[in-house]
């Protein structure tokens, strides 16, 4: 190989280059070369083309100018190549490319308080074969990629801190093989946790992942998500079985090998569990193979008013002492239960709530029903009635999901932003209770809402973001709560990830080693840091 203007890689005269249905051949003595088809993936600079349509044109351009824009660092945002818009299109069509205004601030931000990033232009590649042709030619062109699924997040992951490009993959909607025997599915990004569920109606499975909003699964796999059902059905790291991923130059990777779902795998080093939590900075994950779950015979709910925080967050711990199979244990402080009683009209009680699900045989529920009413009033809960119609239960779970809404009415026009953090279960009531005490001195409206079954619990801060001492008081608390959950031997974040906001707690919570093999995994799947630049490190 030899080098031209700009770091630009030529091969050696006469050698040949296929690229996407394109066949190049350079004779780098006189930089001449021969072009036919589309050349997608190439970045050899060539002065001098034959007679090419003007898409091949925009194209070559493009890719002649890519690898001169080097390497970006972390704070650049340099404009796009001439005609790089043109060449997208090539690829994808014009229908599946935008650039307007409206287009881009939509999706340069996701329901966290961070500001919006707008990307320079968005694309909606419908096939894996475009992302991977989009990927390698922002790639030679050293354009920063961001995936886009619903733009659910909480973190500020699909802001385009960097501007470059924002791949929308919602086209990609296909539910391409369902084995029931096998209890797997496997879905390409579009598919939201709804529609899955949709789908299976009359197989007697669902995937049982909820994370409240109706978020694509591959993005519910990229940020670790998880929810309410977590305590009994775990989150998205066991319940993703394979990953089909993009990386950033193009090339196609399986996770656990193609077409590959075994229960339980030890070959060699684990890369489906790399990717699951990788929020969009390692490649994209344009198909997930995913774990189904038999759909229980019976389901109980029922809500619990307790006289304080710790009594309702010990009766959580005896609960899962006492080995009770919750499939559901949420927790709501008396302002968020007030709050969520309002704005949904439930009229709860303002006070120390639990709300909690049971599944199994309609023999099993029973006793298990008789556990957990004896366990709530020994910590002197009250108010327990069982909800087992689908209607009702339905109505309790919605009024829990928009608890984020019923957050934000209470202080209408200011802004909410969620912390995150999980703890031992055996830590949760003092961190609790002392977080709540933190909340008060502090003078800060945050409800606090958690599934408490597997130590994750939220702080909803509402706050005027254009009042600075504010704004610094939110920040100082947040601070503080996180490293009160590292002091405890927890983490910073449970289940909405790092994105923007939590890169500091970050170190503390890994250390300088843990960041370094990071930055070193990093660096070896995308050594021009493109994809979604600025997140997690």
């Amino acid at each position: 190989m030899t080098t031209g203007t700009g770091g630009t890689q030529f091969p050696p005269p006469g050698t040949h280059s296929r690229v996407a249905g394109a066949t190049l051949r350079c004779q780098c003595g006189g930089r001449t070369a021969r072009l036919r088809g589309r050349a997608m993936s190439w970045s050899c600079a060539v002065p001098m083309f034959p007679v090419l349509s003007r898409q091949d044109m925009a194209l070559r351009r493009v890719l002649a100018l890519g690898a001169a824009l080097g390497r970006r660092s972390c704070c650049s945002k340099p404009s796009l190549p001439p005609d790089f818009v043109e060449a997208l299109r090539a690829v994808v069509g014009a229908p599946n490319v935008s650039t307007a205004t409206a287009v881009r601030e939509q999706h340069g931000h996701d329901e966290s308080m961070h500001p919006c990033a707008p990307p320079d232009v968005v694309v909606w590649p419908q096939a894996v074969g475009q992302v991977q042709e989009l990927a390698a030619l922002c790639h030679r062109c050293r354009v920063p990629m961001v995936p886009f699924g619903t733009g659910t997040g909480l973190e500020g992951g699909v802001n385009a801190v960097q501007g470059g490009v924002c791949f929308d993959l919602s086209r990609m909607d296909a539910i391409a093989e369902l084995s029931l025997e096998d209890f797997s599915v496997t879905v390409e990004p579009g598919v939201t946790r709804k529609a899955l569920n949709k789908h299976l109606r009359g197989t007697g499975l669902w995937f049982p992942v909820d994370p409240g909003a109706d978020a694509s699964l591959c993005g519910m796999a990229a940020t670790g998500a998880s929810g309410t059902n977590a305590v009994r059905y775990g989150t998205m790291r066991p319940n993703v079985l394979n990953l089909r991923v993009v990386l950033p130059d193009g090339r196609l990777l399986h996770t656990a090998g193609p077409g590959r779902q075994p229960r339980k795998r030890a070959a060699g080093y684990d890369l489906t569990s790399l990717f699951v939590g990788s929020e969009g900075t390692l490649g994209f994950l344009t198909q997930a193979t995913l774990r189904l779950h038999p759909l229980p015979e019976a389901t109980a709910a029922t809500v619990a008013s307790f006289p304080s925080v710790g009594a309702a967050v010990a009766c959580t711990v005896q609960v899962l002492q006492a080995a009770v199979p919750v499939a559901r244990i949420e927790f709501l402080d008396e302002v968020m239960a007030d709050a969520c009683g309002r704005f949904s009209g439930m009229g709860l009680p303002a006070a120390a709530t639990l709300l909690l699900e049971l599944h199994g045989s309609r023999h099993s529920l029973a006793e298990q029903q008789q556990q957990t009413e004896e366990i709530v009033r020994q910590n002197g809960g009250s108010g327990l009635a069982w909800a087992e119609g689908l209607e009702e239960r339905e109505q309790l779970w919605s009024m829990r999901h928009n608890a984020w809404y019923a957050a934000l009415a209470l202080r209408p026009g200011c802004q909410g932003y969620s912390t995150d953090v999980c703890v031992p279960i055996s830590r949760l009531p003092d961190v609790v209770v002392e977080t709540k005490q933190d909340l008060q001195a502090s003078s800060i409206t945050g409800p606090m809402v958690g599934h408490v079954g597997d130590g994750n619990f939220h702080c909803l801060l509402i706050f005027n973001s254009q009042d600075p001492e504010e704004a610094q008081r939110i920040h100082a608390f947040t601070q503080r709560l996180g490293r009160r959950a590292l002091a405890a031997g927890g983490t910073c974040t449970g289940e909405h990830g790092v994105g923007l906001g939590k890169r500091a707690l970050l170190q503390e919570e890994l250390g300088q080693e843990g960041l370094d093999t990071l930055r070193s995994i990093k660096a070896a799947l995308d050594p021009h840091n493109l994809m979604n630049p600025g997140k997690v490190l």
